[in-house]
């Protein structure tokens, strides 16, 4: 994996992670995805529009289009469920559990559909990787603790994981047919159109009902901030799935699960106990090995 996308995607994984505490911590999550999908979009176009003009007005190819726009329907089911778990379930048990599960579809993807082959070394790594996410993640434990309340939240958060699977192998295909930052641009016009319509179709008609957590003033500077930090996150990934496959991006990218974990065993003291903070750690370890094999495969 070259390190320029080895460097882009712990950039994405970190900025993934900010967005969505904040969308968590927001009255209305679906509101909001709409919000900062909108304000991220209104921000990202012009620039696509004039990057388009400074760089020659590359063709715009009919199926690159097609791409983008199948992957910003999926994107639209993405943020529909996602925003159903985080209004069902606490942020420790749907983020682990949406962004774990996808890795392991993406890497079925990557290698049964697209034909991806890893190296030995990226293999290793990729288990690695994959296997530390789980360990600090621990799905299963979240299943077996999880009371009625949060049944859904899970099974949201999983259909969140499978749409993350496939428009990522979507958009892996789709950045080799146009730029990633012209696909980017058409993927976010489609996305914010889809999502609005469905949120409001959705709502009105009574087919969505999203749980509302809590009353809160509308916020367009932290909408705004939210936005930003999603679309750049999501554009670098892009620019990631152009130097490097699927299967060796899509489990790194997760990498924000760990982060998050080891700050909070070392530093915030939420392990039970020194062995989970030990089992944590030596987690953490595994994905950096991991991490170190899928940089120096080529």
């Amino acid at each position: 994996m070259p390190p320029v996308a080895l460097a882009l995607v712990i950039v994405a994984a970190v900025l993934h992670a900010g967005w969505n505490v904040l969308l968590k911590t927001s009255g209305d999550p679906l509101r909001t995805a709409v919000r900062l999908q909108a304000i991220g979009t209104a921000v990202l176009v012009p620039l696509g529009v004039v990057a388009w003009f400074l760089g020659g007005r590359p063709p715009l190819e009919p199926a690159g289009v097609a791409l983008a726009l199948g992957s910003g329907a999926l994107e639209a089911v993405y943020f529909v469920c996602l925003s159903a778990a985080y209004g069902r379930g606490d942020l420790s048990l749907v983020y682990p559990l949406a962004r774990g599960s996808a890795p392991l579809l993406s890497i079925l993807i990557g290698i049964g559909l697209l034909g991806e082959r890893l190296g030995l070394p990226a293999a290793i790594g990729v288990a690695a990787l994959v296997t530390g996410i789980l360990l600090v993640a621990r799905p299963w434990r979240a299943l077996r603790a999880a009371g009625r309340e949060h049944r859904g939240a899970i099974g949201f958060a999983l259909a969140t994981g499978a749409s993350i699977a496939a428009y990522s192998a979507v958009d892996r295909v789709g950045v080799r047919i146009l730029e990633p930052w012209l696909y980017g641009a058409f993927l976010a016009v489609f996305a914010t159109v889809i999502l609005a319509v469905t949120v409001e179709v959705g709502r009105r008609s009574g087919i969505i009902s999203t749980p509302v957590v809590a009353e809160r003033p509308t916020s367009l500077w932290r909408d705004g901030v939210a936005g930003v930090l999603a679309l750049t996150a999501y554009l670098l990934i892009l620019f990631a799935y152009s130097q490097a496959p699927l299967a060796a991006v899509a489990p790194l990218r997760e990498s924000g699960i760990v982060l998050a974990a080891a700050w909070g065993a070392l530093r915030l003291g939420e392990s039970n106990g020194r062995r989970e903070a030990i089992t944590r750690i030596a987690a953490a370890a595994l994905v950096v090995v991991g991490v170190v094999l899928l940089a120096i495969s080529r």
